[in-house]
């Protein structure tokens, strides 16, 4: 019995301090997977917003007036595919984002033929918030997507939420995105702006 003893006591102990590391590094691991994640959901933020501002077709859900030219009765559906596309080929938009936008513009559409909404040129959108949907806001400073900051930002499997602040300006947004993980490639799934129900007002 003394001989096991002797025998088992030194094998714990090698075991205890053979393990022990293993632990740790995996501890270290998540930090470094969080810390790597959060860089590219900072430059993928950084870089779509640059070409939203620089690159892509302007007028998001473009409308067709009348003949007397003095109502909107239609989506632009030329300009709303257009962008539909230009939105796939920038590598910057989950699918669902894609999806929810086409919705979105269909939808409006829709309303204007049948006259459940009525927009009447030179007047103010009878859907959105008067403000620029993909920042909720009105003015903007230059370049701000070299200021934006991240703020809160909760990462689960592939998914990730957080809001994005712009430190150029005393006030600024604070504006709530959605992204997942697809390919190995984060891309922006929800930006707040475009929540179907709150901009068209359901």
């Amino acid at each position: 019995m003394r001989l096991n003893k002797l025998f088992f006591l030194p094998l714990f102990v090698i075991l205890f301090f053979a393990f022990k590391p293993v632990k740790a590094a995996e501890n270290t691991n998540m930090s470094v997977d969080f810390e790597s994640d959060k860089q590219q959901i900072e430059t993928l933020i950084r870089k779509a917003y640059e070409w939203i501002e620089t690159k892509k077709t302007q007028n998001d859900f473009d409308v067709v007036a009348n003949k007397k030219g003095d109502k909107y009765v239609a989506l632009n559906l030329k300009t709303h595919n257009k962008i539909l596309e230009e939105l796939k080929k920038s590598n910057f938009f989950a699918q669902q984002f894609i999806d929810n936008y086409n919705k979105i513009g269909l939808k409006i559409g829709d309303n204007l033929k049948t006259n459940k909404m009525e927009y009447f040129v030179d007047d103010l959108p009878p859907y959105g918030n008067d403000s620029n949907p993909w920042c909720d806001c009105q003015d903007n400073p230059d370049a701000f997507w070299k200021t934006l900051k991240l703020n809160n930002l909760k990462i689960e499997n592939n998914n990730a939420t957080f809001y994005w602040t712009w430190t150029a300006w005393k006030e600024t947004p604070k504006y709530k995105v959605t992204a997942v993980k697809e390919n190995g490639i984060w891309k922006i799934a929800a930006l707040d702006g475009f929540n179907y129900k709150n901009f068209l007002g359901l």
